[in-house]
């Protein structure tokens, strides 16, 4: 009984020890930075909850099994084999398709609440992603305390900065330039493919002041790991003036695909990346 307890108790152990700090209770998520990010987290969180339940029944009945049919004398005969049992072979056909299908129904409906948009965000930003770095179009021509578009464009040197003024709805629009890359940051719990000729589009409102770390998800070539950027999470007033001081300094206006293609630098990793 001694092992049949430690068998059960185990992943419950487990369980216990990841709820002890913040980020373990959200099973590996960092803490959540959009109005958005907790629908994708309940399912996350949820997925790892059923999964603990069943691993934990699975382990228990496997530790039963083997402590109550062990061989207790070495001259006992073997046991009466059993070839077919066609309830159970229903009960472990059926109830994993059961368990698929709730999983898929709350992930269809997290992606379709996710991928909700409004007719008019109050801020757009057209991304652009190339080999190997990102190129930011801020589109704030028609926001009268701004009046002019505004660009970044990364290089292998700098990882570009991407601004966002707090609870806003901003509206990523996603081109590529060249291969597919992938839009990620971590703390949205949210990525979305960049794949050229085929633009992408998704809102989000970001809730938490602060800075996020951002990365491109979808391998697309030698200096994948480089394309990296930063989200910096700002008051609406800080947002707006980092927009003028982009245009002030020779970044206004909006680069287009082919524009950002040609920035693209390196052919040769810097040292420091070396």
């Amino acid at each position: 009984m001694v092992r049949a307890a430690l068998l059960v108790g185990l992943p419950a152990s487990l369980v216990g020890l990841t709820a002890c700090s913040g980020q373990g209770a959200r099973f590996g998520l960092p803490e959540a930075a959009t109005e958005q990010a907790p629908v994708m987290g309940n399912v996350w969180i949820g997925a790892w909850i059923a999964s603990l339940v069943i691993g934990v029944l699975v382990w228990g009945l496997i530790g039963w099994a083997v402590l109550r049919y062990r061989r207790k004398d070495e001259d006992a005969p073997a046991p009466r084999q059993t070839a077919y049992h066609l309830p159970l072979e229903l009960l472990y056909t059926l109830v994993p398709f059961l368990i698929i299908g709730v999983l898929f129904f709350y992930t269809v409906k997290a992606s379709d609440a996710v991928l909700q948009t409004t007719e008019e965000p109050e801020v757009t930003i057209n991304v652009i992603g190339q080999k190997w770095s990102w190129t930011f179009n801020y589109m704030e021509a028609d926001n009268p305390d701004v009046g002019t578009d505004a660009h970044s464009i990364g290089t292998l040197e700098t990882i570009p900065d991407l601004y966002l003024p707090v609870d806003k709805t901003v509206r990523f629009n996603l081109q590529s330039a060249d291969v597919i890359h992938s839009f990620w940051v971590p703390s949205f719990y949210f990525k979305m493919d960049v794949i050229p000729g085929h633009p992408n589009s998704f809102e989000v409102t970001p809730n938490r002041l602060g800075t996020y770390d951002g990365k491109c998800a979808e391998l697309c070539g030698e200096y994948h790991a480089l394309m990296l950027f930063k989200v910096h999470v700002v008051t609406e007033e800080e947002y707006e003036a980092k927009v003028k001081e982009l245009a002030e300094s020779g970044n206004a206006g909006e680069k287009k695909l082919q524009e950002a293609l040609q920035a693209v630098l390196p052919t040769e990793a810097p040292e420091e990346h070396k």
